[in-house]
């Protein structure tokens, strides 16, 4: 480990214990618990916020990672309290799926099944059950593979639908947020559902799991990624047709290291080989995204040629991972000094140093996004990812 590296690995694991800090002293809900549905830019607690199943189960894998770390009983505790709520809050027992959101007084609020949110809430349950052996965890999380695999798959064309009602009957709305296409595959819920399936055969050694996975990441090379651009396809039909849209440069080197630990986890050589190929070429590819002070642009739109000059706080996070990564398979500094540089530029511009946290982001100008602290889509995962990834990657 050379000085470089040392005083990252050093700075990292400092900050992941500000950003735990941070959820555990903030977030908590005494009121009607789980956790805060939304903090805002001003640090307002917004007690009355809807509370989404992506946050808690987010908190949940966080804490959960977290703890395998640390070992900081507090993580464990906050680990077991997200898990308690979810379970007891966003499950649906009548039909087996997760609510997408519930009000503050833990009634439901939108009932539908957002494959992407079921998949996260296995990620956080596989986790939680690794540092638990809670049983009803792994079960849950089992129930939900099986709803996923029943209602979502694909069996004709392979992947996966997107959305359903809370009955499992076909929805109108497929979209994850506003700014997404409607339409019935995307490459953000096929990441997350194999990243979710992974994480939970690494406590599940379940033969026809291994199977999907690897069909799974088969079906990710052969639809979602450009082997000629080395970018994603974002945005197919049920028939993968595909609707062009942006460069998410976030996405692109998130799924360079994401996928190939995936393919590391199935065990299968042939896509080991071509995913370490992948994330080499898309980190190469995502400098495209780069600017001059280390900070990765959000996206770019080739059929305007117009960045969307905005640099968020889960892009720069996925930025150190996936760079760090490529450093990793090719031994080339190159890789290693774009780490260095981005994490400069998140201390300097992401990370609030005063009521802790990374905010959301900045615009062109350096002006600071007015979005969420924490909320439906402002959770600790990205980063708190990227600080132990990085801190478990340095000592190896």
């Amino acid at each position: 480990m050379s000085a470089t590296t040392k005083k990252l690995k050093s700075e990292l694991s400092e900050e992941l214990d500000y950003i735990l800090n941070y959820w555990s002293i903030n977030t908590l809900d005494y009121k009607n618990g789980g956790f805060i549905g939304q903090i805002d830019y001003d640090e307002n607690h917004l007690d009355k916020a809807e509370k989404g199943s992506v946050l808690h189960a987010r908190i949940l894998w966080t804490f959960s990672a977290a703890y395998q770390e640390t070992k900081n009983e507090n993580n464990k505790e906050i680990a077991k309290r997200a898990f308690e709520f979810l379970y007891a809050n966003f499950y649906d027992t009548e039909f087996g799926g997760l609510f997408w959101s519930i009000n503050a007084d833990t009634t439901p609020k939108d009932t539908k099944n957002q494959i992407y949110a079921l998949a996260f809430a296995i990620y956080g349950l596989s986790e939680y059950y690794a540092i638990s052996q809670n049983a009803v965890a792994l079960t849950l999380a089992k129930n939900l593979y099986s709803q996923i695999q029943k209602h979502s798959y694909d069996p004709i064309n392979k992947g996966y639908l997107e959305a359903f009602t809370r009955e499992w009957e076909p929805i109108e709305d497929l979209r994850l947020s506003d700014k997404d296409a409607n339409e019935k595959k995307t490459m953000n819920t096929h990441l997350h559902i194999v990243e979710a399936y992974a994480n939970l055969y690494k406590v599940w050694k379940d033969k026809n799991l291994q199977t999907v996975i690897i069909e799974l990441l088969a079906t990710i090379e052969a639809h979602f990624i450009n082997t000629e651009t080395g970018h994603l396809r974002l945005f197919f039909d049920e028939n993968w047709i595909e609707k062009p849209d942006v460069i998410s440069y976030g996405h692109d080197i998130e799924a360079a290291w994401l996928l190939l630990q995936c393919a590391q986890i199935s065990e299968d050589k042939i896509l080991i080989e071509n995913y370490t190929k992948y994330a080499i070429q898309m980190a190469e590819v995502t400098q495209k995204g780069l600017d001059t002070d280390g900070g990765l642009w959000y996206e770019y739109d080739s059929e305007k040629d117009e960045l969307v000059a905005e640099k968020h706080w889960w892009v720069q996070a996925e930025a150190l991972i996936g760079f760090y990564n490529a450093y990793q398979l090719t031994n080339d500094e190159k890789y290693l000094n774009l780490v260095l540089a981005n994490w400069n530029f998140i201390k300097k511009y992401i990370l609030d140093t005063k009521n802790g946290e990374w905010f959301w982001g900045i615009n062109r100008d350096y002006s600071l996004i007015e979005k969420d602290k924490a909320g439906f889509w402002k959770c600790p995962y990205h980063n708190s990812r990227a600080c132990l990834e990085l801190i478990q990657r340095i000592n190896s």
